[in-house]
């Protein structure tokens, strides 16, 4: 019986010694297999980060080539419109030099007031002879884009004079000087333009300002 007893316990402490082996590879493999499955979700992470990064970057140099080809576009379109509104100007001149002359061809009066008219269309804003030339812009006011702002001008004895301005700005003194001094009527033009714009910007953020 004392053998038999010795011979159980023998197998006992070999079959508890495997059991303990067994828990300890098995652990073993647990942490292994929990420390390929983070280094994947990692990595999937990683992955996911990059592929984002590299969605933004692409997104990000379309929309700057998109930028670049507006800007090209906008080059353009204002050197047409700097053209128009010189060719514009010599026939405002040739129209208010006209009216001046009593016996001045007909035929050729009508040519200048259609091209006038053409030329009026291309580029927003009207321009009408008389004691002086009258320019009346629009798409001056964000708010309001029909609301009209003019100026009138004369050109008499190789010297420019500003008749009348609606509605008034100041700084129209150096203008008038800087035109008589250049010649360049566009120029005048383009800087009235702003002037206005200015003014009614000033007045947007006033009235912001009081409400």
């Amino acid at each position: 019986m004392e053998s038999l007893r010795l011979i159980c316990e023998r197998d006992a402490k070999i079959q508890l010694q495997k059991v303990d082996s067994f828990m300890a590879s098995f652990c073993n493999s647990l942490d292994s297999i929990k420390a390929i499955v983070e280094e994947t979700m990692q990595n999937q992470v990683k992955t996911r980060k990059e592929a984002k990064q590299m969605t933004t970057r692409e997104s990000i140099s379309a929309t700057r080539a998109r930028i670049q080809e507006l800007q090209k576009s906008v080059l353009v379109q204002r050197a047409r419109r700097d053209e128009y509104a010189t060719i514009m100007s010599q026939l405002s001149l040739a129209l208010a030099t006209s009216e001046e002359i009593e016996h001045q061809d007909i035929d050729h009066k009508r040519d200048i007031q259609e091209a006038m008219l053409w030329y009026n269309r291309v580029l927003g804003f009207k321009i009408e002879g008389g004691q002086g030339v009258k320019f009346t812009l629009n798409n001056i006011n964000l708010k309001n884009q029909d609301e009209e702002c003019s100026f009138t001008i004369r050109h008499e004895n190789d010297m420019y004079t500003l008749l009348g301005c609606d509605p008034q700005l100041n700084d129209t003194k150096q203008l008038i000087h800087e035109l008589n001094k250049t010649n360049g009527l566009f120029k005048f033009v383009r800087n009235m333009r702003e002037k206005f714009q200015e003014s009614a910007s000033l007045g947007r953020v006033l009235i912001v300002a009081f409400l």
